[in-house]
This record gives structure tokens, sequence and C-alpha cells, in this order.
């Protein structure tokens, strides 16, 4: 048991602030599976749960030194939570108005001439930019997304933990969806 376990929040958050990885860990460890928990009775889905949860964790790491906590730190990570879910929710509501969109296009007998030929260029620039992860990245991408591996299964395969894994995933995706994002625009018009 860590000297961090004993710390009363304001103070790991402190630490927290100057950088101190034990203390990020500490309120990692004390507060997500609580979080993951909350997140999971809302979205129904283990992976979208811990999904949120790791945005969540990650967008506190990054912005540790301007993080400005009002209040108690559950209930900042809870309302961080709910935000997140909300924001997903969101997206998942354009996903599927986009995906209706296009399967009605479809469904009206529009033919596209190119899409078979788009796909396969947008197949392997994607192919591409997986290419260019950082190894580590690339392999624990591939076994997740193309293995369909669960993240214990390649934590196990990679001797690796599986908060390890999913960062490494998260991580990926993000870097995937930020190239990926000027090119959509092209590829859908």
């Amino acid at each position: 048991m860590s000297v961090y376990s004993k710390y009363a929040d304001h103070i790991l958050l402190n630490l927290l602030k100057q950088d101190d990885q034990l203390a990020y860990t500490e309120i990692f460890e004390r507060y997500s599976r609580i979080l993951v928990n909350h997140a999971y009775k809302i979205l129904g889905n283990p992976d979208e749960a811990n999904d949120v949860v790791q945005e969540v964790f990650l967008y506190i790491w990054n912005k540790r030194q301007e993080l400005t906590v009002t209040g108690s730190l559950s209930a900042y990570l809870y309302k961080a939570v709910k935000n997140r879910i909300l924001n997903h929710i969101a997206h998942e509501k354009v996903v599927s108005r986009y995906a209706d969109s296009i399967s009605n296009f479809i469904e009206n007998d529009y033919v596209v001439a190119d899409s078979n030929l788009r796909e396969k260029e947008l197949e392997a620039i994607i192919e591409k930019e997986v290419a260019l992860l950082p190894a580590k990245m690339r392999e624990v991408f591939l076994l997740r997304k193309v293995e369909e591996l669960s993240y214990d299964e390649i934590a196990l395969q990679l001797n690796i933990t599986d908060k390890t894994a999913k960062q490494q995933v998260y991580n990926s995706l993000k870097i995937l969806r930020e190239k990926l994002k000027s090119l959509m625009n092209v590829f859908i018009w």
C-alpha cells in the first residue's frame, strides 16, 4: 500500500499539478472503477464506459497544471464523466443520422460509380496511417481492432497491463482520427 493512498484528494491534486505521476495513479486507482460502473449504468456498454473514463483521466493528465477543481474531486470527476457521456451520446446520434442518410441514399437506388474505388483508396490511406503509428501502439491497436482481442487478452499476450492496452488503443484512435478528419470530408463529398 502506497503512502499516496493515505493522502486526501486535495493533496493529491496539488501533487498532480506538480507533475507527480504517483498522485495521478492514486487518483486513477481511487476513482476509475466507480466511474466506469457509473458510465456503464448509463451507456450499457463496458468498452464505451471504459473509453469515456479513459478520456476523462487522459484529459486530467494533459491539463493537470491548469486544472481547477472547485468542490470535491469526486464531484468533479462524476461531472466530467457525465459530460463525456453526453458528448458521446450526441456523437452517436450524429453518426446514426449519417448512417441513416447513407442508407436512405442507397435504398433510393442511387448508384455511386466510384464508391468501390473510394473505399479502396480510403482503406489504403488508413493502412498507411496505421503503419506510421509507433510500433508498440500499432501492435496493440491491430490486436484490438483487427484481431478483436479483449484488453485482457492483449495484456496477457504482450505482458502489459490492460490499462496500458486501453491507453494505447485510445491514443492510436486519437492520432488516426486527427489524421483522417480532413480526408473524410474529401471522401464524403
